[in-house]
């Protein structure tokens, strides 16, 4: 199969995740814009530069229906990323205070306090067995304790939300029923909450927040508040986990990066940032096309799905140093991992310190480790590590 028949199948989602970068490096070489046959079809833009153009006008590219592709299965737009200006601004504005670096620094001290607990966990299960799942122990429990918090989901119902991630995030491409019917009970929930709290009982965090918001001078409706909760939750759960699995994946696989965040635990924030450049959670954004236009002299007509393949733009070799390789000790990061302009991710400081954060206990509390089974650089799944240094 030739360069361009591949890429006329391009694809961002499931086992295609396992050789995307070979997609990437295709696109840059020979077709930087073109079109792929899969979910429904779709224009994908891969250069950094144009990327960050299409991020800044949203007059000409809209995030309708929906920026993810194929959608979460919802009958909403989530709110703010599906909402264009200038609707998207007020909306937007309200959770803005909710995640400033101050408010998140005042998180801090119990996320520091959570890693370590997780961490010694995962230490414990190491003297019990030669395998541990990381993934399932340290990644996936991190941002959802730290994000539940924050959003005000009861400590009881945590258990509930793996399986909810797993089926509505990664089952929507194979099987969109089980999807949906795990998005309908995580609106369930939501709105359970709303209810709870229009009944009188105090909610905490950025839930109780949006309950008492207004918007335009009213108040939120209950399907705006399910939309804002259906959106956090996702983004707030899985998106972290991934970068957190993806980071000991690499150093799983790299002793000497090891070796050298322990000695030099200074280095874990630009780190953190590389593995967010090379691994990011978020390979690609999808649009609409508002008007005919053309980039880079392909055309694009009004109406058109278009992905933004932030993946590809992290790893464009106009823009960096040896793209594909992933250097610990690269400064002046500027990356897509968070997407750009007005819809840029809202909880990028959140994030980012959790990936830190979660490393530096890690490293600080487990020897040396290897993986123990072949396992995918991406996703939220098994990470199997096995110990290989002493203490």
């Amino acid at each position: 199969m030739s360069d361009n028949d591949t890429l006329a199948e391009f694809d961002f989602h499931g086992k295609a995740l396992d050789t995307i970068f070979d997609d990437y490096a295709q696109m840059h070489e020979s077709k930087p814009v073109g079109h792929s046959s899969k979910y429904g079809g779709f224009w994908y833009i891969s250069k950094s530069e144009d990327i960050f153009d299409a991020e800044q006008d949203p007059e000409t590219w809209s995030v309708g229906p929906s920026m993810l592709l194929p959608s979460f299965g919802t009958d909403m737009p989530l709110i703010p990323i599906d909402i264009d200006p200038p609707t998207h601004a007020g909306f937007r504005k309200l959770l803005l205070p909710m995640f400033t670096p101050m408010a998140i620094n005042k998180l801090e001290p119990g996320m520091h306090t959570t890693a370590i607990e997780l961490s010694d966990q995962v230490k414990s299960a190491f003297e019990d067995r030669d395998v541990v799942d990381v993934s399932a122990l340290f990644a996936r429990p991190y941002p959802t304790i730290i994000f539940s918090r924050l959003a005000g989901y009861p400590e009881e119902d945590w258990p509930l939300f793996d399986q909810w991630i797993d089926d509505i995030i990664y089952e929507r491409t194979k099987s969109p029923e089980k999807a949906k019917a795990a998005g309908d009970d995580l609106v369930a929930y939501v709105q359970r909450l709303i209810d709870d709290g229009r009944a009188g009982k105090a909610l905490d965090g950025i839930t109780g927040e949006l309950l008492n918001a207004t918007i335009d001078g009213r108040p939120l409706t209950d399907d705006e508040l399910v939309s804002y909760g259906y959106l956090l939750f996702l983004a707030g759960l899985d998106t972290t986990a991934w970068a957190i699995r993806s980071s000991l994946w690499y150093l799983a696989r790299n002793k000497e990066a090891q070796a050298l965040l322990r000695r030099e635990p200074d280095r874990i924030m630009d780190a953190a940032e590389e593995f967010l450049r090379t691994l990011s959670p978020v390979q690609a954004m999808a649009r609409t096309a508002k008007q005919d236009t053309t980039v880079r002299g392909q055309e694009i007509k009004a109406g058109e799905r278009v992905v933004l393949v932030f993946g590809a733009g992290n790893r464009d070799p106009e823009i960096y140093d040896n793209p594909n390789e992933i250097d610990i000790t690269r400064e002046n990061n500027r990356h897509l991992a968070f997407g750009g302009g007005i819809h840029r991710c809202l909880g990028s400081n959140l994030g980012r310190k959790e990936v830190v954060i979660s490393l530096e206990h890690f490293l600080a509390t487990i020897p040396e480790f290897e993986l123990a089974e072949d396992e995918p650089w991406h996703g939220v799944g098994p990470l199997r590590l096995r110990l290989t240094g002493g203490e």
